[in-house]
């Protein structure tokens, strides 16, 4: 693979990780927003495998199939399961409003034209953040690390204005694709060992979290964290 395909491919896989994570902002559908991590997760899986077949480095592939399938597979079909698990019982006399209100998140801290115009007030910040670390080193990618760091401040957005728990998750884990991201594109890659145990440790906090939401939904008819906290006063 040529430097010029390299960079292009490159560009375009952080351009569709960075607008997962944007259009996540402007989405309110918990199953949409589900579908566009698994997209995010494939533009993130997309990065080491370029990396590697540029650099010629097999453990980058190795790395690149096991985040797609986790990151573009395995958590997404969790998330899927909780919000099955959301789902109120058949013979709900209100089964229509709760689907709605439990799949939809109805009433987030911050509306969605406020939120866009913070996600590109965040990327801007990222963007003058990196350039010192750009400077130091320009290849192509250190030059698209701004968009791992816009990433990471775009899933602490997501977590702290989001109220359904579900939509907390999903936070969590832009949050984390981020990091991942930015592991990649300023170090050319992490250690396979390492990536395995973070994807782990991922994996568990998920599943926990898909417990504990199911478990709120079954004691409180309901998800949304603010809701909780009136039930708290």
């Amino acid at each position: 693979m040529s430097r010029g395909t390299y960079t292009q491919l490159l560009d375009l896989a952080c351009g569709a990780f960075l607008l997962a994570a944007v259009v996540v902002l402007w989405r309110r559908e918990l199953v949409a927003i589900v579908r566009i991590f698994a997209l995010q997760g494939i533009a993130l899986a997309a990065i080491p495998l370029l990396t590697g077949l540029f650099e010629r480095r097999w453990d980058l592939l190795v790395v690149a199939a096991g985040i797609g399938a986790l990151r573009a597979g395995v958590l997404p079909y969790l998330m899927r399961r909780a919000l099955a698990a959301l789902a109120p019982p058949s013979g709900s006399e209100h089964r229509y409003e709760e689907d709605v209100s439990e799949a939809r998140e109805t009433q987030p801290l911050v509306n969605v034209a406020t939120s866009l115009l913070t996600a590109a007030a965040l990327t801007l910040l990222a963007y003058a953040v990196a350039r010192p670390l750009v400077d130091l080193h320009p290849t192509p990618a250190t030059r698209a690390l701004p968009v791992g760091l816009a990433a990471v401040l775009i899933g602490l957005f997501v977590l702290t204005t989001r109220c359904r728990a579900l939509a907390q998750v999903v936070g969590f884990l832009l949050l984390d694709n981020g990091i991942t991201a930015t592991a990649f594109l300023a170090a050319s890659g992490v250690p396979l060992i390492v990536e395995l145990g973070v994807s782990f440790d991922v994996l568990l906090a998920v599943l926990v979290l898909q417990i504990l939401t199911t478990r709120m939904r079954a004691a409180f008819g309901t998800t949304d964290i603010d809701d909780l906290r009136e039930l708290h006063d």
